[in-house]
């Protein structure tokens, strides 16, 4: 069976940015739907070839992520709304970032491929990251757009840079995350998009997924200070982490 793609757009940070804020404002998805097809309208063609265009793929991406989420990602999605109505600009990266991996599979597992690549050989080339994309989406011609769509978002995110020389991608400075309700929320978004829903906390916070950021320090009951989320001793020095609505499974 054929995994689904679901982010097969170039989606711009200040899209993703007018969608939170219109939400934060308390408008209902029928305006924010309007206000960003007429954005979409001016940026992008719809493709009257195809059943679903750019402009509408982009829509949904878009809506899917901070308006339409998935039943079992609302609490994330709530807790996300507060913290933008807070957080500085600066800060926002980090919203998108921890709802695009929970919502969109693909999505994290370009993060958590780049992020490998990253921490083996410090840049990469869009080859090797489709050979190992590949592996796990099969050789469709939609996994290698998406993918180097995706790999442009990072870009345009500020995640990732291009090197001087055409075809290299290289890491930007990291960004620290110090607020420790941020981090709790984050290593929540992480154990979603990784299906399993529980984790060694020394795993986790460093996961390859999270390669555009750096964890301050942080306590066990910094996690659980996330409602949802509690923590169980394993052997002698293991600590894992679960989503407590979630059947506790350790890989």
């Amino acid at each position: 069976m054929k995994r689904e793609v679901g982010f097969s757009q170039r989606i711009r940070l200040e899209w993703l940015e007018k969608t939170a804020e219109l939400l934060a404002e308390g408008k209902s998805k029928k305006e924010i739907e309007s206000v960003l097809y007429n954005i979409l309208s001016d940026q992008l063609h719809s493709d009257g070839n195809t059943k679903r265009g750019s402009r509408e793929k982009a829509l949904t991406i878009l809506l899917k992520i901070w308006v339409s989420s998935p039943e079992s990602v609302q609490p994330l999605k709530e807790d996300a709304i507060t913290y933008f109505r807070k957080l500085p600009f600066s800060d926002h990266i980090i919203l998108h970032w921890g709802l695009s991996i929970a919502i969109y599979p693909f999505f994290g597992i370009m993060a958590d491929t780049v992020g490998r690549l990253l921490k083996l050989q410090g840049s990469f080339t869009p080859v090797q990251v489709l050979r190992r994309i590949k592996e796990q989406f099969g050789e469709r011609e939609t996994v290698t757009r998406a993918a180097r769509r995706v790999l442009r978002c990072f870009v345009d995110w500020g995640v990732l840079k291009d090197a001087t020389k055409k075809g290299i991608y290289l890491p930007v400075t990291s960004h620290l995350i110090t607020d420790k309700k941020l981090i709790a929320w984050l290593v929540e978004a992480i154990l979603i998009s990784r299906n399993s829903h529980s984790g060694l906390i020394s795993v986790i916070t460093q996961s390859p997924i999270l390669f555009p950021f750096t964890l301050d320090q942080f306590s066990q009951q910094d996690l659980t200070n996330n409602k949802r989320l509690e923590i169980f001793h394993q052997g002698a020095n293991e600590v894992v982490v679960v989503i407590k609505t979630m059947e506790v499974k350790v890989n």
